[in-house]
């Protein structure tokens, strides 16, 4: 099963399914056509499966937020990763991967401290950082990646 992500419909409050290749995109809510902006959340990603899927359907920037309910910087940085989410939507995807409960996933990327950001564009890393930093630095690193306002 592929994933997706259910948005209600700001006008009708329908609930519309909306497909990773899509979660940057402006849609349409399937009962009575009211726009669906794009995503404007942090996507938290529980298992390997959706990252894969997220990472191969989207075709813009994907900052990944590497975190765990335990550190006390990822918390801290938790309120800038969601205003970054507000700021991009439609431009970017902010994802959030729990190590605790993906650690083969925070492997991969070379994760070994919290928080620690990765910038994906293409399925390729343009940019990695460990450590709490304001949202406009999140946002210079997804604007070297693509163009991102």
């Amino acid at each position: 099963m592929s994933f997706s992500v259910i948005r209600s419909c700001p006008a009708c409050g329908t609930k519309n399914r909306v497909s990773a290749r899509h979660l940057a995109d402006t849609g349409r809510c399937g009962s009575c056509k009211t726009p669906l902006p794009p995503s404007a959340e942090p996507i938290e990603v529980g298992d390997a499966g959706t990252f894969e899927e997220i990472l191969r359907d989207t075709k813009v920037p994907i900052l990944v937020d590497f975190w765990a309910a335990w550190c006390g910087p990822c918390h801290a940085a938790a309120p800038e990763v969601h205003a970054l989410a507000q700021e991009v939507a439609g431009q970017a995807l902010v994802v959030k991967v729990n190590t605790e409960n993906l650690p083969a996933l925070a492997s991969r990327y070379g994760v070994q401290s919290i928080p620690n950001f990765v910038v994906l564009q293409d399925g390729k890393v343009t940019f990695q950082q460990a450590g709490l930093v304001p949202r406009q630095q999140m946002r210079g690193w997804l604007q070297r990646s693509a163009r991102v306002g």
